[in-house]
C-alpha cells in the first residue's frame, strides 16, 4: 500500500504545475482587464474572455489547493510503515473535528482515497484546460 501512496502523492505533486500555469494565465487576465485603467480602449467581448479566465483560474486555485493537501497527506501516510492503520483513523477524527470530512466518508480503503484524490488532479488539469481554451478562443475573436 506504501507505494501505491507514494505514486498517488508524487502524481498528485505535478498539480503544482498545473496551478503555476494557471496563475500565469490568470495574471494575463487581470494585466487585459486593468488596459482600460491606462487608457487603451476594450470591448465587452474582451472584459467577458478576462472575466472567464479569471472566474475559471479562481475555480482551478480551489482544486489546487485541495490536491497539494491530498499530496502532503499521502506522503506523510506512505511514511506511516506499520501504523499506517492507527494513522489512518487519526486523520479521519482530525478531518471530521475540522468540518473537511463528513462522518460517512472515515473508513474508506485507500484504493477509493486515492481515486478520489486523482478525480480531484483530473478537476484541476481539466480548468486549467478551460483557461487554454478560453486563451486560444480570444486570440481567434481578437485576429478574426
Amino acid at each position: 500500500m506504501q507505494a501505491d501512496l507514494l505514486l498517488v502523492a508524487a502524481l498528485l505533486r505535478r498539480g503544482r504545475s498545473l496551478d503555476h500555469f494557471s496563475s500565469a494565465l490568470s495574471l494575463v487576465a487581470v494585466v487585459f482587464g486593468l488596459v482600460p485603467w491606462l487608457g487603451a480602449q476594450t470591448n465587452l467581448i474582451s472584459a467577458l474572455i478576462c472575466a472567464a479566465l479569471l472566474i475559471v483560474g479562481v475555480a482551478e486555485k480551489y482544486w489546487a489547493l485541495r490536491v497539494a493537501l491530498d499530496a502532503e497527506l499521502f506522503q506523510r501516510l506512505a511514511e506511516a510503515g506499520e501504523q499506517l492503520d492507527s494513522q489512518t483513523r487519526a486523520l479521519d477524527q482530525a478531518l471530521q473535528h475540522l468540518g473537511l470530512q463528513n462522518a460517512q466518508h472515515s473508513g474508506r480503503a485507500w484504493n477509493q482515497r486515492c481515486q478520489g484524490a486523482l478525480s480531484l488532479l483530473r478537476r484541476q488539469a481539466l480548468g486549467l484546460l478551460l483557461q487554454i481554451v478560453i486563451v486560444v478562443s480570444g486570440i481567434f475573436l481578437a485576429f478574426a
